[in-house]
């Protein structure tokens, strides 16, 4: 029993009876949409390998508003911290 240890899912070999496994695959092979599209989803890697293909595919994305709308979020939430510790923003206007 590790504490910080995550159990790994079961995997079955099924295969239906009258499917002929031909080109298509294994048609209940459960798959998220976008794996084939991201390094980040994969096996278990460590934080500092997950958070270097995090900003890998953040830096070459393509998708320029996706990118500047989190960047948006992210200074608004910064800002919000600001505010509830009570930071003197003033500093930054003088």
């Amino acid at each position: 029993m590790g504490i910080f240890k995550t159990r790994k899912n079961k995997k079955f070999s099924y295969t239906p009876r009258y499917f002929n496994g031909g080109e298509e695959g294994n048609p209940f092979e459960i798959k998220h949409k976008f794996d084939e599209y991201r390094k980040t989803v994969g096996g278990n890697t460590n934080l500092k390998t997950k958070l270097i293909n995090a900003l890998d595919d953040l830096k070459h994305n393509q998708d320029k508003d996706a990118n500047r709308r989190i960047l948006i979020i992210v200074a608004i939430l910064v800002l919000i911290f600001l505010f509830i510790i009570d930071f003197d923003l003033s500093i930054f206007f003088k």
